[in-house]
């Protein structure tokens, strides 16, 4: 199977849903849907009512029907829930999850790549954030039932996701190293996952390529050589691409608009990728036919596209929001703020400035700090050696009482409940209150115009 040119970049929450995945991949490139937090999407997509039948259709299909009439009778409501009602949650993840939660994690990454990969033959594949480990296994696993054709993992350094994917799709049990703040080295955190136990029996499925979102060759180099099993390639991302980004390597400093100033040693050394005889993909500001042909040039395959595709028709991004990129680009008042605070993270995090919005200060001043997702929650040891689960997005009193410093909280914002809130299928609290948005985009947004062909405000994938 031929590489594709263009991968279309795993935007979450919801933005690289499965329509939009389908969608690049009738085209004959890479159509990637995001991994991060299906669970509790799946579960807010069904009380909505599920009212074109897509999910109802592709979990028709899960090989585990017990699990799809659990999951049926927990969360779809006919009709959709009341507008004013808020959703049903769902459990937050630990490191020993309930069965209910690893079952919906399972059919959720089922059943995105399942109608992703719908009625063509093109590829598909699913983007993971290593920073959320709890249930990558099971996530992972789900995806590989439908058949997903590409993983595509950033953020972090996932030296053991290739040997998971080698396990799983074996249908072995698999497990993978969890990321504890104040572990020694007596302590052995792992997260666990196996198939037979869960679900009585495990097929042999086909194992998808790996691919690693990367930075810096330093980081590739690594993979490439000391991985728990085979890396396939590289996405190169640089500094100037939507979402999370790399911190700066070196001192933080900030420029007069309060934004990590990136140097030489950020820019990856694109002759030390060539050197690893491995397929790479630059990403960050190369969705032009000049930047394709000059990735090209640099000896990459092609290149990741995100931005374009995220505030195009078919990605999942509110079309309120959509309209009000597109329509500041076109009038120059665009403004995309590489934010060295808001992500829990700690990675500097790209806001797209709009009213009414998480980014703006008064609307950030306005929201109580909750943190009732939990899928950027950082797990720590306690004293006596349990493990605890803290994020600095969450009340400041609480962080502070599980060990946290408060210098931390300041600036962070709720990046989970502000993402879903994105998508349209944010909280609304039982006192009225609707979670508000946050958008992210890279530097290139400002030039979104070149899709829109004259008298149209709006564009496709395809275009």
């Amino acid at each position: 199977m031929a590489f594709p040119i263009i991968i279309q970049g795993g935007m979450g929450v919801g933005v690289s849903h499965w329509p939009l995945a389908r969608a690049v991949s009738t085209q004959g490139q890479l159509g990637v849907v995001s991994g991060t937090a299906l669970d509790l999407l799946l579960a807010r997509r069904l009380q909505a009512g599920d009212p074109e039948g897509h999910l109802r259709r592709a979990l028709a299909h899960f090989p585990f029907p017990k699990v799809t009439e659990r999951i049926l009778a927990t969360y779809f409501v006919a009709g959709g829930k009341a507008a004013d009602q808020p959703f049903r949650g769902v459990p937050l993840g630990s490191l020993h999850p309930p069965r209910e939660l690893v079952e919906l994690t399972v059919a959720a990454n089922f059943v995105e790549v399942f109608l992703a990969k719908e009625g063509h033959a093109g590829v598909i594949g699913i983007n993971y954030l290593h920073k959320v480990q709890l249930p990558t296994l099971p996530s992972i696993y789900g995806a590989l039932l439908a058949g997903v054709d590409y993983v595509l993992m950033g953020a972090g350094i996932p030296m053991a996701i290739p040997g998971a994917l080698d396990r799983l799709a074996r249908g072995e049990a698999a497990e993978l190293p969890l990321d504890v703040d104040g572990a020694g080295p007596e302590d052995a955190f792992r997260t666990e996952f196996d198939p037979a136990t869960l679900f009585g029996t495990a097929p042999a499925l086909t194992r998808p390529k790996f691919l690693a979102i990367v930075s810096s060759a330093t980081l590739a180099m690594a993979l490439a050589r000391k991985a728990s099993g085979r890396v396939d390639g590289f996405v190169v991302e640089g500094a100037t691409a939507g979402g999370h980004n790399a911190p700066p390597r070196g001192a933080l400093t900030l420029s007069e608009r309060g934004e990590p100033v990136f140097g030489p040693r950020d820019v990856p050394d694109l002759a030390k990728f060539r050197a690893l005889g491995l397929p790479f993909w630059l990403a960050g500001s190369t969705a032009t036919p000049a930047g394709l042909a000059e990735a090209q040039r640099e000896g990459a395959v092609g290149i990741q596209v995100g931005t374009a595709f995220a505030f195009c028709d078919e990605s999942g991004l509110a079309a309120d929001l959509k309209a009000r990129v597109l329509e500041a680009g076109q009038a120059g008042t665009l403004d995309v703020f590489t934010d060295p605070l808001a992500s829990p993270t700690g990675f500097p995090f790209k806001v797209v400035r709009l009213p009414e919005t998480v980014s703006e200060p008064d609307v950030y001043a306005a929201r109580e700090r909750v943190c009732d997702l939990g899928y950027l929650r950082t797990p720590f040891r306690k004293p006596d050696g349990a493990l605890g689960y803290r994020c600095p997005g969450e009340p400041e009193d609480i962080y502070v009482a599980k060990g946290g410093e408060l210098g931390a909280t300041v600036g962070r914002k709720c990046i989970c409940n502000g993402l879903l809130a994105t998508i349209g299928f944010g909280q609304r609290r039982s006192d009225g209150y609707a979670e508000p948005p946050i958008v992210t985009a890279g530097l290139d947004a400002a030039q979104l115009g070149r899709f829109l062909t004259p008298g149209k405000t709006h564009y496709a994938a395809a275009d």
